[in-house]
């Protein structure tokens, strides 16, 4: 495969920190280089997120969990882009672009950063995140434009469906489990993140992941068409 002049996207996603390069990473360098992504097939997330979210719009962050500063969710669902990510003190041609779900401010001046879930998996949980949250924080404080900011705290608020609720065949609803996941920052792991994910886009294109299943498919489909 012929690497283009140009990627087809400078713009890293949060999101690509941690699914992407869990999951592929010859379908993450096809990705930023060509633009062609595996369609998804998850109908409800988005619907499930913009419910989650709405519902702490204007929240006081202590009512959320007691640990987190006093201060109120004041900004949701709005996009931040950061500065030339730097790479051993050199720019790159990339950049952190995403759409962060709540952020607060706090009563001290600081701002609180937390991303919603809505899910059972067992990956819910700091380490596999923060490289995402980190992300989002990096953006804040280094923005592509405006005022940086300064975030004291980032975190995972997690709704775990549980149960069905209801008797009435007008008023059925599900059962979740709330539960705030504290992320310590780790900035330095971020960077070597990053620095890790630059040197694979800039790369040559990586073999297939072994447990991916596009990649497997699409394989099994190729050899199809030489018998």
């Amino acid at each position: 495969m012929k690497k283009p002049m140009k990627p087809a996207r400078e713009n890293i996603s949060p999101s690509d920190l941690t699914f992407g390069l869990s999951v592929c990473k010859r379908c993450l360098w096809i990705k930023y280089w060509y633009k062609v992504i595996m369609p998804g097939q998850f109908p409800l997330v988005g619907t499930f997120a913009s419910m989650q979210e709405e519902h702490f719009h204007n929240a006081d962050m202590p009512t959320i969990d007691p640990s987190l500063r006093p201060g109120k969710v004041t900004k949701w669902g709005e996009w931040v882009k950061s500065m030339p990510l730097d790479v051993n003190g050199v720019d790159t041609r990339w950049r952190i672009l995403g759409k962060y779900d709540l952020v607060s401010t706090n009563d001290d001046g600081t701002i609180g950063l937390i991303d919603c879930k809505v899910s059972d998996s067992s990956r819910d949980n700091g380490a596999f995140y923060s490289p995402q949250l980190e992300a989002y924080a990096y953006s804040l404080e280094n923005p592509a434009a405006g005022k940086n900011q300064s975030v004291a705290s980032i975190g995972l608020l997690v709704w775990n469906p549980e149960s069905a609720i209801g008797d009435s065949k007008d008023s059925y609803a599900f059962g979740v489990r709330q539960r705030y996941l504290p992320v310590d920052r780790d900035v330095p792991n971020f960077l070597a993140t990053i620095e890790s994910f630059i040197n694979l886009l800039e790369g040559e294109l990586p073999d297939p992941g072994p447990e991916c299943t596009t990649c497997t498919y699409l394989l099994a489909r190729n050899a199809l068409d030489t018998l």
